[in-house]
């Protein structure tokens, strides 16, 4: 995964433009709510959401990529990157009040999904939230191509995705109090002016 990531942001760039996410702005109404200081973003690739959070709160970003990082750095200046993966222990001593974890969560088989929300809990202060997005079943590509597990499918060339059930979603953050779920269409407008959909779930959990 870390070098097709990496060719991606070498020979792309800001592969889906500077526009964040909507889901980003959903997030800065509850993390306000809540009174949140401190976010930490894994996955953070090129800043694309980062830059929403970090003129507001205080953020950093976890990458794998070093060619995403370099172009963080440039594009979102208030925004603390570190090069590695939720997956370890990057980091580890540091604490957060929230996470915001953007289109992660499916890109792992089961064991590793449940490694990376332990970790995300391991390093959060009590109480503190978290934002997750991720594939829904309710998308066009669910069901497509070969199944690796109960709800992952190689549904393009070497790429493959858990597509997520309500029911599932929440099983994988059982023991959190949920305060909200949901569907959103997500649009991502490439750099060729080319824009596609897809639909997504996200799950806000308090620790």
């Amino acid at each position: 995964m870390e070098d097709y990531w990496e060719k991606r942001y070498r020979n792309e760039g800001m592969i889906w433009g500077s526009a964040p996410s909507r889901t980003t702005y959903h997030a800065i109404d509850i993390f306000r709510k809540h009174n949140i200081k401190t976010i930490l973003v894994p996955g953070s690739g090129y800043g694309r959401n980062t830059k929403a959070f970090s003129s507001i709160f205080q953020v950093d970003g976890i990458e794998l990529s070093k060619d995403a990082i370099e172009i963080a750095m440039n594009w979102d200046q208030d925004t603390h990157f570190m090069q590695g993966s939720i997956l370890s222990s990057i980091g580890r001593d540091k604490k957060y009040d929230a996470i915001y974890c953007f289109d992660l969560l499916h890109l792992f088989l089961s064991p590793e999904r449940n490694i990376l929300i332990s970790n995300c809990i391991q390093k959060l202060n009590h109480p503190s939230l978290m934002y997750f997005t991720c594939f829904s079943d309710e998308d066009k590509n669910n069901g497509i191509g070969r199944e690796i597990e109960e709800g992952t499918y190689e549904y393009k060339r070497n790429k493959f995705a858990h597509f997520f059930s309500e029911e599932d979603l929440r099983e994988h953050f059982r023991g959190l109090e949920v305060i909200e779920t949901g569907s959103t269409i997500e649009t991502l407008h490439y750099r060729d002016n080319q824009n596609s959909e897809y639909t997504l779930r996200y799950i806000i959990v308090k620790n």
